[in-house]
């Protein structure tokens, strides 16, 4: 009987696990080619998952809601099977219960799933070494904490997760350390020299945070209030945010840009380039054209970290942060965003934007960022520090454009004129963008938008 495997699929070299929101096939069902079979979630996107065969579904390894590591076998296939299950000649059906489906996971899963690759330090399969039971996986927060705080690997493999298949969750291990320092845990005892470390995520330079034990109790509150539970991509949001600066040590540089020749060329020109290219042209492609001219000449802004190692990405993908209508955030990107004229831009930019505000992004439009855009003047904002978007190094806030009263150089001598200024800052690494780099790329950016040609042609 010929069988296919269903694996989870890569999404993004910073994800390393999905959530299954719901599957649309069920054990027995007849399914195609390309056909969507379960939908997923991550930090960054939902996403359909089709078929790599036709055939019979005749196996489900995970029930909705699992978090499930990238490139596990998720379910299988049945592609000797022309027929549903209902017709087959002996008339057995041709898949197990659904019902059975879950106590397989748990036994068949771990023999199925790869270990994660040794370059990629931010996730590991730990051999549990006694139980039996296979490979125990963690997530990426949970090794990060557990590197951060000196937590030997033979610790972890005590620890009761409270996650899905017994799986060790941030409030597991954030209760554990908590218990540990005051003394109340069973596991309070001097680290064996014979221990098993996790090694840490980040350098040795990163800021340590220290791990607050999570709240046992719901807090009381008075007066007239509403309780709003968070959302799946809010918490996922939260979780993203708060790593990101126990990782990253932030530094935030300021400057502003005289941008009046570039406001008028767009005032001018905006309503032929939409009758002429069917899509309107706003301030973000601009400012990305800029951006892509600039990394070009600070390549080091363009990059990561791996351990010791900087990875200097040769791809330049802007990420653009958009706002959802449901008041969420998500970042889709623009690949090789160099290699588009302002054209291409605008209509990138657009596109992604109409797809993230609609529910259609698909998972490779927030893959593979290398640097972030985002523009909180769109909400009257003057400036801001914004959080990097691991794992790259540096992300640039443009605020908006107002008209001040500023002092300009002519040829009679300074004069007092009325300007489009606008205010720009940029949050970088400061484990590999010192301060003289991240301010010099600012500065190049801020000039970059002040020499716009304003008789320039599209």
């Amino acid at each position: 009987m010929a069988k296919t495997d269903l694996i989870m699929p890569k999404l993004g070299e910073s994800i390393m696990e999905a959530t299954i929101l719901k599957w649309h096939k069920n054990p027995g069902d007849m399914v195609k080619m390309d056909e969507t079979i379960l939908e997923i979630a991550t930090d960054k996107v939902d996403s359909e998952v089709p078929s790599t065969a036709e055939g019979i579904l005749e196996e489900i390894l995970f029930k909705v809601n699992d978090v499930v590591p990238i490139g596990s076998v998720i379910a299988r296939i049945n592609t000797s099977a022309a027929e549903p299950a209902g017709n087959t000649p002996a008339g057995q059906p041709a898949a197990p219960a659904a019902e059975t489906t879950a106590p397989n996971a748990a036994q068949q899963q771990p023999q199925q799933q790869p270990q994660a690759p040794a370059k990629s330090p931010s996730y590991q399969a730990v051999p549990r070494p006694s139980n039996g039971q296979g490979p125990r996986f963690y997530s990426p927060l949970v090794l990060n904490i557990a590197a951060s705080e000196g937590v030997s690997v033979a610790e972890l493999e005590q620890l009761d997760g409270s996650g899905s298949e017994g799986r060790v969750t941030k409030k597991d291990i954030l209760q554990y350390l908590g218990d540990r320092k005051n003394g109340n845990g069973s596991h309070s005892r001097p680290q064996d020299e014979h221990d098993q470390y996790i090694p840490a995520t980040v350098t040795t330079h990163a800021p340590q945070v220290q791990a607050q034990p999570p709240q046992q109790s719901q807090q009381q509150f008075g007066g007239n209030v509403e309780i709003i539970e968070m959302d799946r991509m809010r918490k996922l949001i939260a979780d993203h945010m708060v790593r990101s600066k126990h990782t990253s040590p932030h530094v935030t540089s300021f400057t502003e840009a005289d941008v009046t020749n570039l406001v008028l060329w767009r005032d001018k020109v905006k309503k032929d380039f939409e009758k002429r290219e069917a899509t309107k042209i706003t301030f973000t492609p601009i400012f990305i054209e800029a951006v892509a001219r600039c990394i070009k000449k600070f390549p080091m802004i363009n990059s990561s970290l791996d351990g010791d190692r900087i990875i200097i990405k040769k791809d330049i993908n802007i990420g653009m942060a958009t706002a959802l209508p449901t008041g969420n955030l998500i970042v889709p990107v623009i690949k090789n965003a160099d290699q588009l004229n302002l054209v291409g831009l605008s209509k990138k930019v657009n596109s992604l934007a109409d797809a993230a505000r609609t529910s259609k992004l698909k998972a490779d439009d927030t893959q593979g960022g290398t640097f972030t855009l985002t523009n909180v003047g769109t909400f009257g904002s003057l400036m801001g520090t914004p959080i990097i978007n691991q794992p790259q190094v540096a992300i640039l806030a443009v605020g908006a454009i107002k008209k001040r009263p500023v002092v300009i150089e002519t040829e009679q001598g300074d004069s007092i004129a009325i300007r489009h200024m606008m205010y720009l800052s940029m949050s970088y690494d400061h484990r590999i963008v010192d301060g003289s780099l991240g301010a010099t790329f600012l500065t190049a950016v801020a000039k970059e938008l002040e020499n716009f040609d304003s008789n320039r042609e599209i």
